[in-house]
This record gives C-alpha cells, structure tokens and sequence, in this order.
C-alpha cells in the first residue's frame, strides 16, 4: 500500500486513527497499531506476512536469551547474539542475494534462481538485527513480543524507513505522550513529503525514466544531463518525502522517528552527504560496523579498508547486482580521496560552492551505476554524458513546459540555505504577525500543497516509492 495513493490516505489511515484513538490504555492502543502494521503489510505482501511474523518471534526469543544469559553472569550470550545476526542476514541473503550468489555459480551449471523480494526485508532486518545488538550491549529487552512487533512492524517506517534504532525508541513504545501540537505537526510533515513525492518526484520520473530508457548510443549530451539530474532529484525528493511522511505518520501516534534527510545536495564533500543523505542508515553502518571493525582507530591503511568494505555492503544492500556494488565502491573511492586530500575541492571563501558543484556532479554520476539496468548501460550512459555520441543519431527529450517549472522548483528546493532566508524573514516580524498572521500563511500553504498533492493524485497512475525495490 502506498502513502501516497487514495486507498491509503482516505481509507486506511483515517480508520487506524480513529480507531488508535478511541480504544485507552497503552498495551489496548499498541495492539491496535500492530494490528494496522500487519494489516499494511499483508495487503501488498499477502502470505509473505509469515516472514515479517517470523522474524518477530525470533528475533523476540533471541532478545529474551541474551538477556537471561547476562542476568546469569554466563558468557553465552555472545552466541546467542551470532547465532541472531548470523539468522537474520541468511534470512535477507536467501529472499535477497540467491539470485545474485547463483549467478556466479552459473559457469559450474547451477541455474539463475529467481526469488521474490518481499517488501521492506532490508529495512526490517536491519531493525531486527540492531534489536539483538543493543540488547547485548546493555539495553533491556521488551517486555512483550507485543512491543517487539511493534518495533520492528510499525507501518510508518516498515517498508523504506527511516531504520530506527531499538535503544531510541524502546522508551516511546513503552510510554509515549500523543497530543493535539504533535499530532498537527505530523500532519504539517506529511503533506510536505506527500508533495515532495507527489509534486516533484514523481513528476521529475517522467523525463528520467525517459532518458534511461532510450538506447544510450541515440542520447544527446544535454538530454543525457538533463535526464541524469532529474533523476538525481527524483531519488532525492522520493526517498526524502517517503521519509517525511513516515515521521509524520509517528508523530500522529506519539512516536518521534529520527530525521532521515538534511539537504544532502548542500553538501561540499562526500563524507557531508552522507551526514545529510539516508542519514540513519549511515548511523546504523557506522554504529554496527565501521567502529566494531576499528573504525579510524587502527591507522590509515585499516581505516581505508573499512570504508570500502563498509560502502561496497552499503551498495549491495540497496540491490542485488554488481552496478549497486560499484556504486558504493564509488562512494568509498571518494571518501578515501577526500581523506588523502581534506582540503579538496579549494579552501576559501569558495571552497563551499565549488564543494557543492563537487558533490552535486560526482554523485550525480554514481547514481548512473544506481539507475543503469547493467554495466554496459552505465558505460554507455557515460559515454553520452561526456558528449562521445553522434549528435546526428542524437534523440532528444521532450520536455513540458509543467516538467521543467517542477525541475527548476526542485532543483532550488534542493538547497538548504531557504531555511535561513526563512528565519531571517521572520525575525522581522513584529509579535502579531508571528501569534496570528505567520501560522495561517504556513497552514495556507499546507492546505494548497495537499490540495495540490490530490488533484494529482486523483489524476495520474499509480508511482511507487523507488526504495520499495530495496
């Protein structure tokens, strides 16, 4: 079920709200919102719901186990915990990575096996396994398979995230403070990520979806740029506005998610972007396995190692093909350059937009290897971006004038420097304006966003989030 279609936003979440609210009591309103999890889940998963129930149970046992070994004073714990790790990535690699593993084993006459991904695997198992981690470092499990299934389930962030961690938000599951302020800003964070995925993502897939999908040989130099950087703030704008609405969607059930996105096209360096990009996956890699392999503690050498380890498990956890491996080698070959050479691209006063041209072009090209169907596609992308193409062959993209209003809207948007425009402006106002005029301007302006948001919504085909291939 998508966020942003009309069987979600005018049927199925009206519903669990109503009925979250009109039942009391913590444990009768956790039941309600695990119900609406598995119910979310099921409706696009059906079956596979087993999966999701499985992985629940287990990883509810193995919590349980680790905690009754430390209470003991035993060692064993530690193999509980690998025993739980090691479970849950078989699990992710069989419905994930067979594919992949069989295709290497082509050449000895074991066939390609074709498996289905289950939605949100990725996200849910890496829940899971920070679960279990957490509890072996010192965090006390939940009391309930209940809460463990509403930490792992919980549909707002089920499917593409953000991952949130066990030790942050066991405290909310347990006791959580759902009032009317939280619940208006949820819906003031939703609408804003329902227009980001409406009103720019899915708009800006037209002409990306356009450019990847011709021959690389008939692209022109500008089409293939022009292509390339829509999809670029396609991915951005999808993967941003799913998470916006996923932490408005906490917050209408008291619930405080952790931000996801902070303009990461405002970066000046590879190792800001991935501060400001899918900022909590970056967290969990940090947190669960740069620093336990020694992190930046063991010299340069080992820290260069850890970084490309570190990013090439980053790109194939996002697909099971070669392209996504490269494409975080790619990003770890930058962030080891970058390191070699901190001062890169120029110190000074414009060290910060030429950072930003960077970061805005270089990522960009990696996200060639992130879209392209296979290496001979990425290959010939680029060759079209660097303008090696016969521009008598040369097809190009047409553009409506409604698609390139939204690129210059989104490309814009993309900079982070609004916000202080923002505050600047504000200050400015005098007490009334700030008590009365300034919140309906901004309630104005949510209410035209989601009016917006419907009537295309109402009017287009169905566009899933880009991350739920993930």
């Amino acid at each position: 079920m998508n966020f942003s279609s009309i069987t979600f936003v005018y049927y199925f979440l009206p519903l669990a709200v109503l009925l979250y609210f009109l039942v009391k009591g913590r444990t009768a309103r956790n039941v309600v919102l695990l119900f609406a999890s598995l119910l979310f889940y099921a409706w696009g998963e059906g079956y596979l719901i087993v999966l999701l129930l499985g992985s629940i149970g287990f990883n509810h046992w193995i919590a349980k186990g680790i905690e009754t070994q430390r209470q003991a004073g035993k060692r064993s714990g530690v193999w509980w915990l690998t025993g739980g790790v090691a479970t849950n990535l078989v699990f992710l690699i069989v419905f994930k990575y067979l594919g992949l593993l069989s295709e290497l084993l082509e050449p000895l006459g074991v066939p390609r096996l074709n498996v289905h991904l289950p939605l949100g695997i990725s996200f849910f198992t890496f829940q899971a396994i920070s679960m279990i981690v957490d509890v072996y470092r010192g965090t006390k499990p939940a009391k309930s398979i209940l809460r463990t299934g509403l930490f792992i389930a919980m549909f707002p962030q089920l499917i593409a995230g953000p991952i949130v961690r066990f030790n942050e938000i066991r405290a909310q599951i347990e006791d959580r403070n759902e009032n009317f302020d939280r619940f208006a800003q949820g819906v003031k964070i939703f609408v804003i990520g329902l227009s980001q995925k409406v009103l720019i993502a899915d708009i800006l897939s037209g002409p990306a979806d356009a450019a990847f999908g011709q021959l690389p040989a008939e692209l022109g130099l500008v089409a293939a740029w022009f292509g390339l950087i829509c999809f670029s703030l396609q991915i951005y704008y999808d993967f941003a506005g799913y998470s916006n609405m996923a932490i408005g969607l906490g917050r209408f059930f008291g619930f405080e998610l952790p931000k996801n996105f902070a303009h990461p096209y405002s970066a000046s360096s590879f190792r800001e972007f991935w501060r400001r990009w899918h900022m909590t996956l970056s967290r969990w890699f940090k947190d669960y396995l740069y620093i336990p392999l020694g992190g930046s503690r063991l010299g340069s050498a080992r820290t260069y190692r850890n970084l490309l380890i570190v990013f090439v498990l980053v790109g194939i956890w996002h697909g099971a093909a070669w392209t996504f491996a490269l494409w975080g080698l790619w990003h770890g070959v930058f962030l080891i350059i970058e390191r070699l050479c901190p001062r890169l691209p120029l110190p000074g006063k414009i060290a910060k937009p030429l950072g930003m041209i960077y970061v805005g072009v270089f990522v960009s090209l990696g996200w060639v290897l992130f879209r392209a169907d296979d290496m001979q596609h990425a290959l010939g992308y680029w060759r079209a971006l660097l303008g090696m193409n016969d521009p008598m062959v040369s097809i190009p993209l047409e553009v409506e004038p409604l698609v390139m209003l939204v690129f210059i809207c989104g490309f814009l948007l993309a900079w982070d420097g609004w916000e202080n425009v923002w505050k600047r402006s504000t200050n400015k106002f005098g007490v009334r304006s700030k008590a009365v005029i300034l919140p309906s301007a901004v309630w104005g302006s949510i209410a035209g966003l989601y009016l917006l948001s419907f009537i295309v919504m109402a009017s287009n085909t169905h566009q899933p989030f880009l991350y739920f291939r993930f």
